[in-house]
């Protein structure tokens, strides 16, 4: 027989099964797992804190080092479970030090080819600083924001989430006792390992409320990760419903994307302003559990050329957050390709920061970070989102095909 005709005619391999990860899962999450190969209930709890200090203390990854646990369990846990990261498909290292990480998430089903985000890391003098993702795209349009112009494909799920921040602590050989991988870069002069996280990147946090809120129940637990909720600021849009629960259930830092101080033009800046105007965003800052002096609130405000940088706008803005304690962040605004907006002159960023910190605000201006490799705020933008959109239109295909077949 030709063997290419026998080579032809035998049957497709069949894809080799994905182990789900046990990474970036809740302490319930881990207790399923333990459950699903027959751990005994009353032994779960003490299984999972075991699982919890290898996983998210020293980062381990692979079920052999955890030498605290039975070789039969290990054995268990390796033939049904993985500790994979997200595949870092590409890193890039602006001139100031900031890294931008392209992450691939394990596919979710046979036709997903797995969902691509972006994450920023900004070392400073005094810290570290996170920027992280909540969605894969983004659904609110915001006109002077490169993310806004990439549609939403959907949320990322808890373990995806907290996945960003184990990433980054494996690049950069913050886990204790662990050999960073090849390539990685080590921060030499201490302080500028990953201090705080910002969710700020891609997508609106608290249009993901429940998965942003359980993968900060895993950041912060100080058994693990321990980043206290004092060095997590989530940031919105303005989804007033969502703003009290962010502070009764997360309890962390709150900043909100501002940028407007009439409702027309932040209609236009701002979209999801039409449902949520000023006024209503602004109750909802007033009243958000735990605000005070030592907890306040930051305003970001992008300064956008003979748009929204005149003196009486800054007057304005001190006016409409009297007695809201606040920190105003003025952002240099970051072009991207095909913008219409232009960045405030120097000067007039300076008058308008002299206005409000007159007023008795601070209003520190943001030193744009990572420009050139369009890793600033408001540039966060798969640069593979044609690949994300093929994969995307498969996914809907196959729906389309099983939803056809049922009928």
């Amino acid at each position: 027989m030709n063997p290419s005709v026998a080579q032809a005619a035998a049957p497709a391999a069949e894809p080799v099964a994905r182990r789900p990860s046990l990474v970036g899962r809740t302490r319930p999450g881990l207790g399923e797992a333990l459950a699903e190969i027959g751990v005994p209930e009353k032994e779960r709890r003490m299984r999972v804190g075991q699982l919890w200090n290898w996983i998210y203390h020293y980062g381990v990854r692979d079920f052999q080092e955890m030498t605290t646990i039975g070789k039969g369990l290990r054995a268990q846990l390796a033939e049904r479970f993985s500790l994979d990261l997200p595949e870092v498909t590409a890193e890039q290292v602006s001139s100031d030090g900031t890294r931008k990480w392209l992450l691939r998430m394990p596919p979710a089903g046979p036709r997903d080819r797995g969902a691509e985000i972006e994450c920023v890391y900004i070392p400073e003098v005094d810290r570290g600083t996170l920027c992280v993702s909540s969605q894969v795209g983004c659904t609110l349009t915001c006109t002077f924001c490169h993310t806004g112009t990439q549609r939403l494909v959907r949320n990322l799920t808890t373990e995806e989430i907290v996945a960003q921040l184990m990433v980054a602590r494996e690049r950069l050989g913050d886990f204790p006792n662990r050999t960073p991988p090849e390539g990685a870069f080590v921060p030499g002069d201490g302080g500028r390992f990953v201090s705080n996280i910002v969710f700020m990147g891609m997508g609106e946090p608290l249009y993901n409320f429940d998965g942003v809120r359980d993968a900060i129940a895993v950041i912060s637990d100080d058994q693990g990760l321990s980043l206290g909720r004092r060095r997590i600021t989530v940031s919105t849009s303005g989804v007033v419903p969502q703003i009290g629960p962010l502070g009764d259930e997360m309890g962390t830092m709150l900043a909100i994307s501002l940028h407007a101080v009439r409702d027309d033009l932040r209609n236009e800046l701002v979209p999801l302003n039409r449902k949520y105007p000023i006024k209503d965003l602004l109750e909802a800052c007033r009243t958000y559990p735990g605000l005070s002096n030592a907890k306040r609130i930051t305003f970001e405000y992008v300064m956008l050329k003979g748009v929204n940088d005149s003196d009486a706008e800054a007057r304005e803005l001190v006016r409409l957050l009297k007695g809201i304690p606040a920190k105003i962040n003025l952002i240099p605004f970051n072009p991207w390709p095909g913008t219409r907006y232009e960045c405030s002159d120097w000067e007039r960023i300076e008058r308008f920061s002299e206005i409000v910190f007159k007023a008795g605000y601070a209003s520190p201006v943001r030193t744009p970070r990572g420009r050139d490799i369009l890793a600033a705020c408001g540039q966060l933008k798969s640069e593979t989102e044609k690949l994300s959109a093929r994969a995307r239109l498969m996914l809907e295909q196959g729906e389309a095909e099983t939803a056809a077949a049922a009928h």
